[in-house]
């Protein structure tokens, strides 16, 4: 039996994440895509187990935008890192997901706008090296842990090469 694929540790420092702090909760990281229609649909299973789980799921994102397939996604990337500057990365994490079929630059740009994010620091961040490192580390991150593509999920550690269906995920995390 070959050893699990095991993800560069969760790291709170460096990654975005939210959920459970407590030593005990199961780390559930996702590497995603916003333009994958995939991660969208695991990304929802995860909201789910976070209000199921009330605290007990430390749930983090690693951004893997496959420019090949999709488009906007490097740049959904980029506004999502945008944002955490202004400390609302998840917000817009959440309504790039939701409105995923409206990825262009407009569209981004007006959801900036919704969150009442700052639109000149928006673009002088979007210019900025340093911000687009943390998704070049999050790329560099799956490349390491062998992540075949999006969604991609780790379970305190391990890869979940199963299904991302709401059974599945739970199961996943019981055996965590």
């Amino acid at each position: 039996m070959s050893p699990p694929n095991l993800q560069p540790p969760f790291d709170p420092a460096a990654d975005h994440w939210r959920g459970g702090e407590a030593a005990q909760a199961a780390t559930l990281l996702m590497f995603g895509d916003y333009e994958c229609p995939y991660s969208r649909r695991a990304f929802a299973n995860i909201q789910r187990l976070e209000r199921e789980l009330d605290g007990d799921l430390r749930f983090a994102f690693r951004h893997l935008p496959l420019i090949e397939i999709h488009p906007h996604a490097l740049q959904a990337a980029g506004f999502a890192e945008a944002a955490a500057r202004q400390g609302r990365f998840w917000e817009m994490h959440e309504l790039l997901f939701e409105r995923q079929k409206a990825l262009e630059i407009e569209d981004l740009q007006g959801y900036a706008a919704e969150l009442g994010l700052d639109g000149r620091r928006v673009v002088a961040d979007l210019e900025d090296r340093g911000m687009w490192r943390k998704v070049q580390d999050d790329v560099e991150s799956a490349r390491t842990s062998g992540a075949p593509g999006t969604p991609t999920l780790f379970v305190d550690g391990a890869r979940h090469d199963g299904t991302y269906d709401l059974t599945a995920l739970r199961s996943a995390l019981s055996r965590a």
